[in-house]
């Protein structure tokens, strides 16, 4: 299959990469984002685009896609509601729309976040937003649409944060993440069962569009 990746470059990013990488299924992963990638691999291509509110120079190459695994997020920490709305609902829409258009056989797969209100009406900022941008993501004409909500995520075989307060946070809470995840998996999840969950999804579908954390690392164990 091939696969359309937004966010590669974040800390669900690269892990969501690396097990596309891995997957004897996945022909193409083709990496949409402003940043460029320094990892090469024969199945990965890499597409710079500056303007995420504006995929209509890119239509060209957004066409013949199974699958969209969105990993693409900010925190909302230090912004207010509209800077966040922009940078979460907008340009994620944005993005979908357009891929629903030109894709509609796609799954498309979006990492939200553990607490995001669907009523889109909770006092929580974050959850709110993310709960509107959710719904608006179910009511596009993809094949089928699954929206993750991992809480607390463990990253493996390298994946670092790029923000360096959060990194240094995992490099000393790494060892303490691991043990929690072996005894509650539902608590704890690493990029890779992240990676892998999303890619059983696409394959096989879920009962249910939202995946909350403790879905995540069963879809993940699944044989592909």
């Amino acid at each position: 299959m091939r696969v359309l990746l937004f966010g590669a470059t974040g800390m669900v990013g690269q892990g969501v990469l690396r097990e596309c990488l891995l997957a004897a299924d996945v022909q193409e992963v083709v990496a949409v984002g402003r940043t460029a990638l320094t990892q090469e691999h024969g199945k990965l291509h890499q597409v710079l685009h500056a303007d995420m509110f504006d995929f209509q120079p890119l239509e060209h190459l957004l066409q013949g896609f199974d699958a969209c695994l969105f990993c693409l997020g900010v925190s909302s920490v230090g912004m207010d509601e509209d800077t966040y709305t922009r940078q979460t609902y907008d340009l994620t829409l944005v993005a979908a729309s357009t891929l629903a258009r030109l894709n509609p056989q796609m799954t498309f797969v979006y990492v939200s976040g553990a607490g995001t209100d669907s009523s889109g009406q909770g006092k929580v900022m974050w959850a709110r937003i993310k709960g509107k941008t959710e719904n608006a993501l179910l009511r596009l004409p993809f094949k089928a649409v699954y929206l993750f909500r991992p809480g607390v995520i463990q990253p493996l075989y390298g994946v670092r944060s790029k923000t360096v307060l959060y990194q240094s946070i995992y490099t000393v809470i790494n060892p303490v993440l691991s043990v929690i995840r072996r005894v509650r998996p539902a608590w704890v999840v690493s990029t890779e069962s992240l990676g892998r969950a999303m890619l059983t999804v696409v394959r096989h579908g879920a009962a249910q569009p939202i995946i909350e954390p403790a879905q995540i690392h069963p879809l993940a164990t699944e044989r592909s």
